[in-house]
Order: C-alpha cells, then sequence, then structure tokens
C-alpha cells in the first residue's frame, strides 16, 4: 500500500511539472538496526515516481558513498544537484509530518537551481564565513514550527562552503536529542556543541545573528 495519498499524488506531479527545471538526486543512506530506513526507501520510491527529473540513489551508511558525504547517522538523505556536488543538505530520520513539506520544498528549490531563498544581506554575511560552521535543527514530525527552521537552515547552508545544515528528527535519535537536552522543538545547535544553541523558528536575520553569535 502506498504512503501517498492520491490526491498528493496529484497535486506533487503537478507542482513538480511546472517548478522542476533541472534533475534533482535525493540519496539515501541505510543502515542495519534502522527502525525507519525501510518506510523512507518506500517513501523515496513514491516521490521519485512524481517526475523524471527526480533521481534516488540509495547506498548503506558505511559504503565508500557514505565515507565520501560524511554520513553518520542512518536513515540519512543528501540532497544534490545531477552533479552529486555535497551543498551540505541534509536530513537524519524520515521527514515525514510537517518535514515533508520541508523535503518537498528543498527539492523545489535544488530543481531551480539549489539557488538561496535567502535576503543578499543574509547570503553576504554567510558568504564571508571564514570557517565551518554546522547548523543541526531538531524537529518532529508533528511540531508545525520546525520546517520554517529547517529550510531557513537548509538555505544558509546553500549560501555558503563553509555551512553545513542537518535537520535531525528528535524521536528518531533519542539518544542525541537527550546529549543535546532538546526538549522542544525547534532545537537548533551550532557546531554540534550542547551549549551553544537556540530554539524557536526566528525570523531570518534574528536566525543568522544567533548562528554567527554562536559559531564564535
Amino acid at each position: 500500500m502506498g504512503l501517498l495519498q492520491e490526491k498528493d499524488r496529484k497535486y506533487l506531479q503537478d507542482l513538480f511539472a511546472k517548478e522542476l527545471k533541472n534533475n534533482v538526486k535525493l540519496i539515501f543512506f541505510h543502515g542495519e538496526d534502522c527502525e525507519y530506513c525501510d518506510l523512507e526507501s518506500q517513501l523515496l520510491d513514491e516521490v521519485q515516481e512524481l517526475s523524471d527529473k527526480i533521481i534516488v540513489e540509495k547506498y548503506h551508511k558505511d559504503s565508500e558513498k557514505g565515507k565520501e558525504y560524511n554520513v553518520e547517522f542512518a536513515p540519512a538523505l543528501i540532497l544534490t544537484l545531477e552533479d552529486g556536488k555535497d551543498r551540505g543538505v541534509r536530513f537524519y530520520g524520515i521527514p515525514s509530518g510537517h518535514e515533508f513539506g520541508t523535503l518537498i520544498q528543498d527539492i523545489i528549490t535544488f530543481g531551480n537551481g539549489a539557488k538561496p531563498q535567502l535576503s543578499p544581506e543574509t547570503i553576504a554575511k554567510l558568504q564571508s564565513l571564514d570557517k565551518p560552521v554546522k547548523i543541526s535543527v531538531f524537529v518532529t514530525p508533528t511540531c508545525p514550527y520546525c520546517p520554517r527552521a529547517a529550510l531557513t537552515a537548509h538555505n544558509m547552508a546553500l549560501a555558503s562552503d563553509m555551512v553545513t545544515a542537518e535537520v535531525i528528527e528528535a524521536n528518531e535519535f533519542f539518544d542525541l536529542s537527550e546529549q543535546f537536552g532538546v526538549s522542544s522543538v525547534p532545537h537548533i545547535a551550532i557546531n554540534r556543541n550542547p551549549d551553544k544553541f537556540f530554539i524557536g523558528a526566528y525570523p531570518e536575520p534574528q536566525f543568522l545573528q544567533q548562528v554567527l553569535d554562536l559559531a564564535e
């Protein structure tokens, strides 16, 4: 039985036909004892069926490809253009519930050339970074504010080669959530430091300022 309802399939087919100008590659990584890997694999198969511009590749997280993309956990999903260049946009955990919308918006952004949907001021500040910054956005599928934070982070990764943005499903990676003291979402940690975080879907200028301040 399919995961996507027929009306959703039709809507997304029409949306992708209208919006996707370039091919988009979804690179999926699975592993052992991975409770949600089969489900995400099925979801990605169904998404791939919606457009001939969506390419899905699947690998074990411990494969050479997993090492190439520095994949730490499974399930993992990395979005790229057809060239496969890592632009720092990734999901750890199945993008379900509200986060399915994040995935769809990311696909559209990549389908339009992976141009960051940010103000010129934000892009300029991100492009002036001189050291790597990792943004970890902890989310849950039921959180209506999380997609805004997730998309802001992913767009920041697209704006600068120095930025990696990972969206982490807090319930699937409970140990990691506990390590980072995640009690409400979106919980945004900087450079994988449990003490450097902020909570909430901030507007873009404030989100950027938090990232820059905490990355110092």
